[in-house]
């Protein structure tokens, strides 16, 4: 049996976690993109099984008075929402600073100007490539000339402007074009976030994994870019695969963030559906109940769950044994050293994929299959 939303507040002193300073709201799964790399799970949250209206405005309360200061609103795509204003009004008036995340399709003047009246701040772009041809095809829909249009949308109402490009053995050949791509629509901020592999990504890791030759060359387009294009922050987000040394994963389990699915499932990480964990949900619960009392939340946070090589290596505070999301898809146990590790005896799992990339391509099998890609439905 649930235990009832109305647990008794938790004191914020003492031993306990400090508070999340940042929240993914996933409104929804839906998206009119069919993106291979998603990181979305393949069993993906149908509408029916969404948060209602009321249900958000909760959660923003709620994540306002537990310290939550940054939010992204994503998906999917979070303009499928019909509620989108109430939520990001919600937002506002209680204190949290909102970046829409969005593929631009479907955002045009008069959604643009009722969601800055409700007091969104911000706005992230995905964009997939640097060509219409190009980004459509990995898209699996055309979505380029949206895109552009949202950028100039964005610009006109003077709202900051990132792109966020996940970078694949399709794209990264084409950084220079991208980072040109930014500029010329007016972005401030480009992450350039190599492919982690979870959800979708995971099923087309062959045909999206990189070779270290490819790798090595945008890593320098990107430092040489870095000196010559002005007004442009170029944020590039080390791969998980490559460089022997697991990153710190969302800062840490539990740490500094958490993010609330659609249907309301609390996850300390967006990749986390699939962890043999169950998830406390806001429906049942209140967020500062699952942050700081829920064994999801408590199952990695910190080091003392740690054993083999993590429990005495003295990286294990900055790196916290790496991402729990990556050693389970790999070794099929959560609680594992991320085999990204160069100490973790599950390396060679990681080794061997990077060796065999740019063997061959998928063939074409099914309609959902474009370019040997399988296209997120």
């Amino acid at each position: 049996m649930s235990e009832p939303n109305n647990e008794p507040v938790v004191s914020q002193t003492g031993d306990g976690p400090a508070p999340p300073w940042a929240m993914l709201a996933e409104l929804t799964h839906g998206c009119p993109l069919h993106c291979p790399y998603c990181s979305n799970p393949v069993g993906l949250i149908p509408r029916s099984r969404e948060l209602e209206t009321a249900d958000w405005v909760r959660v923003f309360e709620e994540a306002a008075a537990l310290g939550v200061i940054h939010a992204h609103l994503s998906g999917g795509e979070p303009l499928l929402r019909p509620d989108l204003r109430e939520i990001t009004e919600a937002a506002a008036r209680n204190g949290v600073y909102t970046q829409l995340v969005t593929s631009g399709v479907g955002l045009d003047a008069d959604r643009l100007a009722e969601l800055v009246g409700a007091g969104l701040h911000s706005v992230q772009l995905s964009v997939q490539d640097s060509t219409a041809a190009a980004s459509d095809l990995i898209a699996g829909t055309r979505s380029f000339a949206a895109k552009e249009r949202a950028a100039a949308l964005v610009r006109e109402a003077g709202l900051p402007l990132g792109l966020n490009v996940v970078l694949h053995r399709r794209n990264l050949d084409s950084i220079e074009g991208i980072v040109e791509l930014a500029a010329t629509w007016g972005a401030e901020r480009v992450e350039l976030a190599n492919t982690q592999f979870y959800g979708w990504a995971l099923r087309n890791r062959r045909a999206l994994l990189p070779t270290r030759e490819q790798l090595a060359r945008a890593k320098e387009s990107v430092e040489r870019l870095r000196e010559r294009v002005e007004g442009v922050e170029l944020i590039w987000v080390v791969p998980d695969y490559f460089d022997g040394v697991p990153k710190p994963c969302m800062g840490g389990w539990g740490a500094i963030s958490l993010t609330v699915g659609p249907d309301g499932s609390v996850l300390p990480c967006p990749a986390a559906y699939d962890l043999p964990l169950e998830f406390p949900n806001v429906r049942d619960h209140s967020l500062e109940w699952i942050w700081r009392r829920s064994t999801a939340f408590e199952a990695y946070r910190g080091t003392e769950w740690m054993s083999g090589p993590c429990s005495g290596c003295p990286r294990r505070e900055v790196d916290f044994g790496g991402c729990r999301c990556q050693a389970f898809a790999l070794t099929g146990d959560a609680s594992r050293t991320d085999p990204a590790c160069g100490l973790s005896p599950d390396h060679h799992l990681i080794t061997e994929l990077v060796e065999s990339a740019g063997d061959g391509e998928l063939v074409y099998r099914r309609p959902e299959r474009r370019g040997g890609l399988q296209l997120r439905r």
